[in-house]
């Protein structure tokens, strides 16, 4: 029987940190110079076009392969290690699962496979809560209730962390929208670190408390969603005549665009920007603002002080040494 549960307590600790990061396959690099930090008890929103490195960072912090360059830990340890492997959870797109397996047989494995860690209790409650036959074979069950079959396997092994490679992307808007409510209620019962990677950006809204977005194998983005959208503002009106202020002036220019005379720009602000007679400041949605960081890869990058890591000890003391 299960017996030890994770402590939201803990959300003081760091889930996942990266410092110096690389990972280089055959073609080249798939993750580079990637630093930051996730504080356990988030639900983060992985983001970033096709090739950014997304899966290759998830397969680091499972621990099935290792890093070319640089440190990951997971909760302070080593991923590859039988301890920080026992804390996590992976779910993929696929959802692999034993098709001629019933759905009891398919807990009962979980149960094997996971020892005195494993909480049939909880699993067997996410199974029934979408109506699912315990005698049903897993390849019988349709879209839904393999999401669902497979959120059981993963939350029944009680996981401190869960990672999540786009599972919901072959479901339907509805069904994905019950999978993603009974994702976050689980989640948010046992206190589990979540990092959700997905390419439907509308759905990370009122989901993620937390962004980590790459392009180009490299981190572009981190921190609290609430900070980063308050750090930005979406700047629209006409353009300055040549020669005069703009409202740009002194921020940083995240994306701008232009149609005739008019302008919009997402800003990184650096001071007070105030609307003007010929233009309007609004607070960016969380689509708006990952768009333009994902349409813009080479805007600097930005990291709020909770997903930044300490420099290296080396540095550190090298600096205060200077």
């Amino acid at each position: 029987m299960y017996t030890e549960q994770f402590d939201p307590a803990d959300a003081g600790l760091v889930a996942l940190e990266a410092t110096g990061l690389g990972k280089r396959y055959r073609r080249g690099w798939a993750l580079e110079e990637c630093a930051f930090r996730l504080p356990a008890g988030r639900i983060c929103g992985l983001v970033g076009p096709n090739g950014a490195g997304k899966s290759t960072l998830m397969s680091l912090a499972t621990g099935v392969s290792g890093p070319s360059a640089g440190t990951l830990r997971v909760f302070g340890g080593d991923p590859r290690g039988g301890r920080a492997r026992r804390q996590v959870g992976y779910l993929a797109q696929s959802k692999p699962l034993y098709p001629r397996l019933s759905v009891a047989d398919t807990l009962r494995m979980g149960r094997e496979l996971n020892g005195d860690s494993w909480d049939q209790g909880r699993a067997e409650a996410i199974v029934r809560g979408g109506g699912i036959p315990f005698h049903a074979r897993a390849g019988s069950l349709s879209g839904g209730q393999r999401t669902r079959l497979a959120l059981a396997l993963c939350f029944g092994k009680r996981p401190r962390m869960l990672l999540l490679d786009e599972p919901m992307a072959d479901l339907d808007p509805l069904v994905r929208h019950e999978m993603t409510g009974v994702l976050m209620a689980e989640a948010a019962e046992a206190g589990t670190t979540v990092v959700m990677s997905t390419h439907t950006l509308p759905e990370l809204e009122g989901v993620c408390d937390y962004l980590l977005v790459l392009a180009g194998g490299r981190v572009r983005l981190a921190g609290e969603a609430d900070e980063l959208a308050w750090a930005h503002s979406l700047v629209t009106g006409a353009l300055p005549a040549p020669g005069t202020a703009g409202p740009l002036d002194g921020h940083t220019v995240v994306e701008s665009t232009t149609s005739g005379r008019q302008f919009t720009a997402m800003v990184r602000r650096e001071g007070p920007l105030a609307p003007g007679p010929t233009w309007t400041v609004t607070e960016p949605s969380m689509e708006q603002l990952l768009l333009a960081y994902l349409r813009s890869p080479e805007a600097t990058p930005l990291l709020t002080p909770s997903a930044t890591p300490p420099a290296p000890t080396h540095l550190a003391a090298k600096d205060h040494a200077a």
